[in-house]
């Protein structure tokens, strides 16, 4: 019977001997054993750590990627613009024991350097690289993350700038440079469309002098195109060459009414002249001698 205790006793001394001295460790995990407080220089990898009881002591250090916001941060940017900006961050340990040994809590440490080096860089990026070149800012903001991270034992993947917030009357202001821009262009393509144009009007003008049925042929498909329609408008083909001969033969035929106008008071002065004179009849002084008729 004392047999019996002492192969009990010495089982249940036997189990708790190896929860004491058994870890399992993880996939994603790796452990740092401490003996006597000192941590040792193997890293534990995952399965099945053996430790040695009362001495050892096992700590698990996570190595999957960690993915941690970081909340919005307000800023005035190099030209003096208020915004909003909010990022997130992607990292994970490089190095369990400079995670355990160098930093309290790393995950907290991560988080107040991205918000300081948040703020950092908004205020020295403009408002239009805050808009525009986000891959650059990113590159920097990460830069500035992973050099103290590095000394940490933690790796920064990746950066990500996520939205930028401006105020209500910079929206309005963009919105008006954008309309602004927009409508420029639109003059630019058509003062572009109207060069072209005269471009190719002043060949066809320069074509159709050097051949005159050409002009001939582009009144013919005119004449086609009003007809085309069902309409009442009626188009009589005048012959230009007609009208220039009629303007070179006008002159030639005939003054100018000007030279008409300044023609009539001459000849009129000339039959003044010629005019006989009338002589003024003679009366007498004494009107004794006349009879009067009194019928």
């Amino acid at each position: 019977m004392i047999i019996f205790y002492a192969l009990a006793a010495a089982f249940g001394l036997g189990v708790l001997w190896l929860g004491a001295s058994v870890r399992v460790v993880k996939q994603f995990e790796r452990g740092v054993v401490f003996r006597f407080g000192r941590v040792q220089t193997g890293v534990r990898g995952p399965g099945l750590a053996l430790l040695i009881p009362v001495a050892d002591r096992l700590e698990k250090v996570n190595m999957q990627i960690i993915t941690m916001p970081v909340p919005a941060q307000d800023g005035i940017t190099r030209d003096n613009v208020t915004v909003r900006v909010d990022a997130v961050i992607y990292f994970n340990v490089a190095d369990p024991v400079r995670v355990v040994v160098d930093v309290q809590d790393y995950v907290s440490a991560i988080g107040q350097v991205a918000q300081t080096s948040l703020r950092s860089i908004i205020g020295k990026s403009d408002l239009d690289d805050l808009l525009c070149n986000r891959e650059g800012l990113n590159q920097g903001l990460e830069l500035m993350i992973d050099s103290p991270a590095v000394g940490w034992g933690v790796h920064i993947d990746r950066v990500e700038i996520k939205d930028v917030v401006l105020p209500d009357s910079m929206k309005r202001s963009i919105a008006r440079q954008a309309e602004a821009e927009r409508e420029r262009r639109a003059r630019v393509i058509t003062a572009d469309g109207e060069l072209q144009a005269s471009e190719k009007l002043a060949q066809a003008a320069e074509t159709m002098a050097a051949h005159p049925a050409a002009l001939q042929l582009r009144l013919l498909e005119t004449v086609v195109e009003v007809a085309a329609e069902k309409n009442s408008t009626l188009v009589l083909p005048f012959p230009v060459e007609l009208l220039r001969f009629l303007e070179r033969a006008t002159p030639e035929a005939s003054g100018s009414p000007d030279d008409e106008a300044a023609k009539l008071p001459t000849s009129a002065a000339a039959s003044k002249s010629e005019m006989p004179k009338l002589d003024i009849p003679q009366i007498p002084d004494d009107a004794s001698g006349l009879r009067v008729d009194t019928r």
